[in-house]
């Protein structure tokens, strides 16, 4: 597994919609492993593979201290209730601000190996999917707040 350097804001990178993983293969199993490596050095929970420079629908989510949750090509397909609370983000170093987010989803997506499945989350782990699918879809979580739009704005970033 290596740590790769992680896409900040102002990087026109973040901005693109990443393409579906067509192939489930060795690269692939690479990217996961070193995504999750580069995730938890830099003492985040969730990662897409925009944010190391990937154009692909890929996300690596930590669920608790050994349990990751590697997600590959997601769809939404249910959400419920909103709530509002605090997010940051590796490719945002040292902001934070309240997002109104799903307290529960439910997503189907595929494994590294192509395997299909569906996940079902509440709370904090739901706004951790949703922020990462929202990475996947060039939508970062400073685009959904005022208090977000005046940081890109002070920060001249978009």
């Amino acid at each position: 597994m290596a740590i790769r350097k992680v896409v900040r804001i102002g990087n026109a990178t973040l901005r693109k919609k990443s393409k579906p993983v067509v192939a489930y293969d060795e690269e692939l199993g690479t990217l996961l492993d070193d995504m999750k490596a580069t995730m938890l050095e830099r003492k985040g929970v969730g990662i897409s593979a925009v944010q190391v420079g990937v154009l692909r629908r890929a996300i690596v989510i930590q669920l608790d201290d050994d349990q990751f949750l590697e997600v590959v090509n997601p769809e939404i397909l249910k959400t419920r209730g909103k709530v509002l609370a605090s997010e940051g983000c590796l490719s945002v170093p040292g902001f934070y601000c309240d997002v109104e987010r799903p307290k529960y989803v439910k997503i189907r997506a595929f494994d590294r190996n192509g395997e299909a499945f569906e996940f079902e989350a509440k709370d904090y782990i739901a706004r951790c999917v949703c922020h990462e699918i929202d990475h996947l879809n060039g939508v970062l979580f400073v685009d959904l707040t005022e208090e977000g739009k005046n940081y890109k704005a002070l920060n001249g970033v978009e």
